[in-house]
């Protein structure tokens, strides 16, 4: 992306026609590296943002809602301190570097000053430092001499710039003629754009690689003369650039298959705000993906762990057996003996049964032995057979979940899995801002409609829940046999339902499921009124009979 000086510099001139005069009413922290000024230009009320993190450092207005944290951190506090209500005078680029200096004047009751606010976009250093009369008020990311930085960033150091880059500025027509001649004597001028792209931009200042691509597209001579006439007087006409119905770049000026923007601003919202939210849904599924992955592999341990302790306990009847032959023959056996060979009465075919003794033992304790082995491997396999099934249940449940993390699509489908699994105790609930409103906004089905019928789709367990209980006991009911799938109301009203909007609805369930990849999915139908949600079980279960049997091919019918 070409967030660089050339960028940069047009976007300082943008803010300070829309924002000059603006005063602030209101300053958040969103993230570590994110803060929000909320600031009433005289007409309307717009959001800034200025970002510091690495891949995405901006400042820029956007109309994306985030919640701000919790609790406020120190750097916030301290510009809600110095910076409310205060009046913007100016915003500007400094001297062709990626900083942003927006100048501020600040009134209170007892005083009345000018404070620079520096925004410094320089990937992982970019930075925002508060400054009063050339002293640093504070940073959001502070550093001193002794973190191996060249310049200290601590509140009462004289603020001072980062140092500039070890390249020609490409306002210096000389330098850059020299760099290019020499350049000449070693490449030919007809050679491969790309080349003399990087050349550019990794001895010309300010300009970012996607940037020098456009510049060597549009190249006259001579090149030194062009480059300083672009980033000193080329006017802004912001474009964005799309592949695979994804913005991949935007830029200040037109491009080939471009799509204008009406603003450098709208367009920078326009990228960074598709990479946030992509980003943004992919982490999240990911942690929740982490969590129940966990949960599953510890279920598995212990039902794995119960299995073998069960195919123990099964051979709780031989252990039986052999106690009660004991029994029957302690006349036939000698004290001291290793082992006895006796006719098995159990067995149909009439055979023997070589029995194993303690030779420390009396023959009656040896058969007592086995009795109170028997007894033990009995009790255990009591209570280890509904531990199986719980241990199985969870594994089945867990599986469930994965299904609904498989089949999201955005960040909307995520947010009901992770209440779920915050209420089930597998994540931490987030930290709730003081003062703030609840906000109970309930996250719609996924909605279809076919053969004039209404059609709902579950996005997760909670939602499948939800769905069960809207439907009436005429309505149709879908599940996919044998795989975690979203359930499926077809809404009735009465009517029969056609054959079209049962495979119609059967397509979307088989593709909302862990088998979405197969290619023909078994899936049940029933009536609403043959659908049964045990007392007590987790979020989506339900057993069902008088079902039928659909065979379909996954199908979103988007």
């Amino acid at each position: 992306m070409p967030q660089d000086a050339f960028h940069i510099k047009r976007l300082a001139s943008e803010l300070n026609a829309l924002l000059c005069g603006g005063k602030i009413n209101r300053i958040s922290q969103v993230s570590k590296d994110e803060l929000t000024f909320i600031i009433y230009t005289g007409k309307t009320t717009v959001k800034l943002i200025l970002s510091t993190n690495a891949t995405s450092a901006r400042v820029c207005l956007s109309q994306t809602e985030k919640e701000p944290l919790a609790v406020a951190p120190n750097f916030c506090m301290l510009l809600r301190k110095h910076l409310q209500n205060a009046e913007i005078v100016k915003i500007e680029q400094y001297a062709f570097e990626r900083i942003i200096q927006i100048t501020l004047h600040c009134t209170s009751d007892f005083s009345e000053c000018d404070r620079v606010l520096y925004c410094e976009l320089m990937g992982k250093y970019s930075n925002l430092v508060l400054t009063e009369k050339g002293i640093i008020l504070g940073a959001l990311k502070t550093a001193s001499l002794t973190d191996d930085m060249h310049r200290v960033l601590l509140s009462g150091a004289k603020y001072e710039y980062p140092a500039p880059q070890d390249k020609i500025s490409p306002l210096d027509r000389a330098g850059m003629r020299s760099l290019f001649e020499n350049y000449y004597l070693t490449h030919d001028k007809c050679a491969d754009n790309d080349d003399l792209a990087r050349f550019i931009f990794e001895h010309i200042a300010g300009l970012a690689l996607p940037t020098a691509r456009e510049m060597v597209v549009r190249m006259r001579e001579p090149i030194w003369d062009f480059i300083a006439d672009f980033c000193e007087n080329e006017p802004c006409n912001p474009h964005l650039q799309a592949k695979n119905g994804e913005w991949v770049e935007y830029f200040a000026f037109p491009i080939k298959n471009g799509v204008p923007a009406p603003s450098l601003c709208k367009a920078e919202d326009e990228y960074y705000s598709a990479r946030e939210h992509k980003k943004g849904f992919q982490d999240k599924r990911r942690k929740l993906e982490s969590a129940i992955s966990a949960y599953k592999k510890k279920a598995g341990k212990r039902l794995q762990e119960c299995l073998e302790r069960l195919k123990n306990a099964e051979k709780a009847e031989e252990n039986r057996i052999k106690g009660e032959l004991l029994t029957a023959n302690l006349y036939r056996i000698e004290k001291g003996a290793q082992s006895v060979e006796l006719e098995n009465w159990y067995d149909e075919r009439g055979g023997t049964l070589k029995i194993a003794l303690d030779t420390t033992l009396s023959p009656a304790k040896n058969a007592q032995r086995y009795f109170k082995t028997y007894n033990k491997q009995k009790r255990a396999k009591e209570i280890l057979t509904p531990m199986r099934a719980k241990e199985e249940g969870e594994i089945a449940y867990a599986d469930s979940v994965l299904s609904a993390l498989f089949s999201a699509e955005n960040e909307t489908d995520l947010k009901e899995i992770e209440t779920e699994l915050i209420e089930f105790g597998l994540l931490r609930a987030p930290a709730k801002r003081i003062g703030a409103k609840k906000k109970e906004t309930e996250i719609p089905f996924r909605e279809y409609e076919h053969g004039g019928m209404k059609i709902l789709v579950g996005r997760n367990n909670i939602q499948n829940d939800r769905l069960l209980k809207q439907a009436n006991g005429d309505d149709i009911w879908l599940h996919t046999q044998k795989y975690h799938s979203a359930h499926a109301i077809i809404f009735t009203n009465g009517k029969q339902v056609q054959d079209e909007t049962l495979l119609f609805t059967a397509e979307i369930c088989a593709y909302y499921s862990s088998g979405r990849d197969s290619d023909k999915i078994p899936v049940d139908y029933c009536k609403r009124k043959f659908v049964k949600k045990p007392p007590k079980s987790k979020a989506g279960f339900v057993v069902y009979t008088d079902y039928k049997t659909v065979l379909v091919s996954p199908n979103a019918h988007k």
